[in-house]
């Protein structure tokens, strides 16, 4: 049989041998019996220092655990949160009486009438017939008609020369769109070098030169209010010269002043200009010149 293990005392040995299955356990066989006084006290020892020690362990007080007690809660005040700030309470202000001001009319005060025309003498004015359109005399009133695109035309007074004065006239567009032109030609020379003040059907106004051959615009198109959008439509258009300076009024409004010495002096005339594809139809009428001081 094989021995699982020896265990060696001192004075005797102690062989624990293995049995087959079949056996109750193993086989205790302890030689050299003169021994066994020796083992018992031997046993006996160990025996009683294990106590020993184990009692002694047991009887060594513990150390004292400190106790972790939780402070007492403390109440700590939470600032209130105010979500919505109270206002105060409106007051409303005293109702201011509503005054009504009636338009101003800037037009300046003038002197004596130097002419009136009412449009009624085909002498005072050239007058045509082109493949583009026509200028002609109606009843009190000189029309400028377009029919073809992009076509400008004009026609000037006869037998005039005007240097300081002031000047209104009535326009009256009753075809136009958009962009078509319409208005004054002012201070016109012998070499058709002139002054344009016109107005536009969108509401705008402006004023072209054209002098020594080439064009420019002193005051470039812009909006106003003064000038009525569209046709038909009624405007009074007013223009103060005085030397180098040139104001200029729509309906009783001042819209823009220049100043420019180019062309002191010349007659003066009416133009209409097509800027689309459609007919274009202006009548001026009324109109009065006078001396300023």
């Amino acid at each position: 049989m094989t021995s699982l293990y020896d265990l060696r005392v001192p004075g005797f040995i102690l062989n624990i041998n293995s049995r087959p299955p079949t056996h109750r356990g193993p086989e205790l066989t302890v030689k050299n019996l003169s021994l066994l006084p020796s083992l018992a006290v031997l046993i006996s020892l160990l025996a009683a220092v294990g106590l020993t020690g184990c009692t002694t362990a047991a009887a060594e007080p513990l150390p004292p655990t400190a106790t972790d007690t939780p402070p007492a809660p403390t109440e700590t005040a939470t600032p209130t949160i105010i979500w919505f700030p109270p206002t105060a309470t409106y007051t409303p202000p005293p109702t201011a009486a509503i005054r009504i001001t009636p338009t101003v009319d800037v037009r300046p005060v003038v002197g004596d009438v130097i002419f009136s025309d009412d449009f009624s003498d085909p002498e005072l004015w050239s007058l045509g017939k082109t493949g583009s359109g026509s200028a002609a005399l109606g009843k009190n009133e000189l029309t400028i008609a377009i029919s073809e695109p992009g076509a400008y035309l004009y026609s000037l007074r006869q037998q005039t020369n005007l240097r300081d004065f002031y000047l209104e006239i009535t326009a009256s567009p009753n075809l136009c769109r958009s962009g078509d032109e319409y208005g004054l030609l002012l201070r016109v020379n012998e070499n058709l070098e002139f002054y344009r003040f016109g107005l536009n059907c969108s509401g705008q106004v402006r004023l072209d030169k054209f002098f020594s051959g080439r064009a420019s615009s002193p005051y470039p198109l812009t909006y106003s209010g003064a000038v009525p959008p569209g046709a038909p439509s009624i405007s009074r258009l007013g223009v103060l010269a005085r030397g180098k300076e040139l104001t200029f009024f729509v309906n009783g409004q001042q819209v823009f002043v220049v100043e420019d010495p180019s062309l002191p002096s010349g007659t003066i005339g009416v133009f209409a200009r097509s800027n689309g594809d459609t007919p274009v139809t202006i009548n001026f009428s009324a109109l009065e010149v006078f001396e300023i001081g």
